[in-house]
């Protein structure tokens, strides 16, 4: 990506090809949207064929904007191939991946859990983001650079009960994001990872659909809320763009001061 020129146009993703995963629903539906609303071509990824289909048709209702929906689970390594293939074919290249993919599938104490569990999250939250840099980065190296946002979660920062193996995977997106901003500086490829806290989303659900747990939550986050999806796509956009030019390596927070706050109740 070239240096940005102006303060207005930095922003811009006219002429940009992004591909985000975890496309059909939440933050990645929310991304893909502003993404496409900012002038980016759009390719978007899950594994469920008729609710991606549904997502890329509100997309560009809401946007106008070209939009690719490729069925795919990250976790196979083909499917992560023929999705920046047909991303090629249809657009000319890649400028932008953002993973968003995660799935959780163990919640209780970490010492019940199972081989099962920790291979079925890794394959997904940490595999899976590594699998999708690797088949990306080449076609950003033949368009003189790239962006790479990597969606982690307070959850890779701080102990959340119950979701012990989850934990452990996000904070190996963080560490991943680092080693991947240092290698592949030289290739002006800048990597940055996002560490949302409580976003309502359906993936959040069993949390903000549990009354006493909801209400637990909300006393930990000093704006007594959870986040919507598109607060964390403006976010995303910002370092997809021009804009965030020299901002690489970094783990960002975007959890309305629930770090800050340290886990004590705020009201």
């Amino acid at each position: 990506m070239s240096e940005p020129s102006s303060a207005s146009s930095s922003f811009d993703l006219n002429s940009k090809v992004a591909i985000v995963t975890g496309g059909s629903r939440g933050i990645g539906l929310a991304t893909a949207t502003a993404l496409s609303r900012a002038g980016a071509k759009v390719v978007i990824a899950s594994r469920k064929p008729e609710p991606l289909e549904q997502a890329a048709a509100h997309i560009r209702e809401q946007t106008g904007g070209e939009v690719l929906a490729v069925p795919a689970h990250t976790g196979d390594d083909e499917a992560v191939q023929r999705v920046v293939a047909k991303t090629v074919e249809a657009f000319g290249g890649v400028d932008v991946l953002v993973n968003n993919a995660a799935t959780n599938p163990h919640f209780g104490p970490i010492m019940s859990s199972q081989d099962s569990h920790w291979d079925k999250t890794y394959d997904v939250n940490v595999k899976g983001y590594f699998r999708m840099v690797k088949a990306c980065v080449p076609e950003m190296q033949t368009r003189g650079g790239g962006r790479i946002i990597n969606i982690a979660s307070v959850a890779g920062r701080r102990v959340q009960p119950g979701m012990g193996v989850y934990c452990v995977s996000k904070a190996a997106v963080c560490m991943l994001t680092q080693v991947l901003a240092v290698e592949l500086a030289d290739a002006k490829i800048n990597v940055n990872a996002l560490t949302p806290g409580f976003v309502k989303t359906k993936f959040s659900s069993a949390i903000w659909g549990n009354e006493a747990i909801g209400k637990a939550v909300l006393k930990s986050i000093p704006q007594h809320r959870m986040a919507q999806p598109e607060e964390i796509a403006n976010l995303i956009q910002f370092l997809a763009s021009d804009a965030s030019s020299f901002v690489t390596g970094s783990i960002i927070d975007i959890d309305g001061g629930q770090l800050a706050a340290s886990g004590i109740p705020v009201g």
